[in-house]
């Protein structure tokens, strides 16, 4: 019995990580993949589906939108981290009443960020591309841009990228001003 207490203390959310990890293999995602799409670090989705820690709400919502998961597996795995249902979390986790009260407004910034790397991550439902730039003295790569897309807009997007380098690979032939002329009459130099 103190053994299994012992354990329990070690891994409250076992329970909950078992789901989690569970829901993650039957889409045959690696837990590489799962973090860099919920954009959270790899030990801790490790921690989180081995049971040691409790992820925070914003990253469950997110694990169970990326799981592709909803109704009441969504509203048993908010009860088994210990949030509240103030809410009714099951309307919430019902997929079409979730993406009708899913928006946010992004402020129009047309900056261009320049990288010197991308990680992508792609599985049946589409890509994530993270693009990384060199920082500090070590050179640690740090996502300056984050894009997802599905499948079919990432084979438009690389289509078009081909079609967009062919281009700049065309050079217009190099334009010389004429030669200037030589005048034989000294009085007029023109």
């Amino acid at each position: 019995m103190v053994m299994n207490e012992q354990s329990h203390q070690q891994r409250p959310y076992r329970t909950l990580g078992w789901h989690l990890k569970t829901a993650r293999e039957q889409l045959r995602e690696s837990v590489a993949e799962v973090s860099g799409a919920v954009e959270i670090d790899l030990e801790v989705l490790e921690k989180i589906e081995y049971g040691q820690q409790r992820p925070s709400e914003d990253v469950l919502y997110l694990l169970i939108n990326h799981l592709g998961l909803a109704g009441e597996d969504a509203a048993s795995l908010w009860e088994m981290a210990g949030y509240s249902h103030q809410n009714d979390e099951s309307k919430l986790f019902d997929t079409a009443e979730y993406t009708k009260q899913m928006a946010f407004i992004m402020p129009l910034d047309i900056r261009i960020v320049y990288t010197d790397n991308v990680h992508i991550v792609a599985n049946s439902k589409g890509i994530v591309m993270n693009f990384l730039q060199g920082a500090g003295s070590k050179g640690q790569q740090i996502p300056v841009s984050r894009v997802g897309m599905s499948r079919k807009q990432a084979k438009k997007v690389l289509e078009a990228l081909g079609q967009t380098l062919a281009q700049t690979n065309i050079l217009p032939a190099q334009k010389f001003l004429p030669a200037p002329r030589r005048n034989s009459d000294p009085a007029n130099p023109l």
